[in-house]
């Protein structure tokens, strides 16, 4: 079978939707340091901004997931990235997140170990579609049927964190944060 790679540039474009809230924050930011502060103070700040904005771009841009013969390798935009091998993988399926603009499908991998890796640039989203993620996440199953015997291949349990969404997960820690606030408040009292 040919290698497959999977990039995050040939997917990941910037558009002026994008790019809009960033300047409009660095705007922002400017029009209350100097307001408050100084120049210098407004040109770090709004410039730190911008620097991290692009190191994150620049690291989403190299992220790729490579399938070959020796395994998986995933590349987060550092580094050569790391190769997994056939005999390390256990499971690979979808995970599906809600979130407020729509279902977030990622495709990952579990090792023998039991931790979970997500595949950069293999993920569809209403932001970023990938009409093939589908025939893709199979072209990867294939693989890895192909290069491991069936006896090593066992489904994970589901972890606490794959039953609860975000969204609960945030009213939960809401709850959380409120109630401890409540606490101090009265404990001062």
């Amino acid at each position: 079978m040919d290698e497959l790679i999977f990039r995050a540039k040939d997917r990941h474009r910037p558009s002026w939707r994008q790019f809009v809230p960033v300047l409009l924050i660095c705007v922002l930011q400017g029009v209350f340091f100097f307001r408050d502060a100084d120049m210098v103070t407004a040109s770090w700040v709004s410039g730190a901004l911008l620097v991290l904005w692009g190191v994150g771009f620049f690291l989403v841009r190299r992220s790729q997931t490579t399938v070959g013969a020796d395994g998986i390798t995933i590349t987060w935009g550092m580094g050569r990235g790391r190769t997994h091998p056939w005999d390390q993988i256990r499971w690979i399926d979808v995970r599906e997140t809600r979130t407020d603009s729509g279902t977030v499908r990622t495709a990952r991998i579990t090792l023998a170990g039991g931790r979970r890796r997500s595949l950069p640039a293999l993920s569809h989203s209403n932001l970023y579609p990938l009409p093939d993620f589908d025939t893709d996440v199979q072209r990867v199953v294939n693989w890895w049927e192909l290069s491991t015997d069936p006896a090593t291949r066992t489904q994970p349990p589901k972890r606490p964190r794959d039953r609860i969404t975000p969204q609960a997960l945030g009213v939960i820690l809401g709850l959380v944060i409120t109630a401890v606030i409540v606490l101090v408040v009265l404990a001062q009292n």
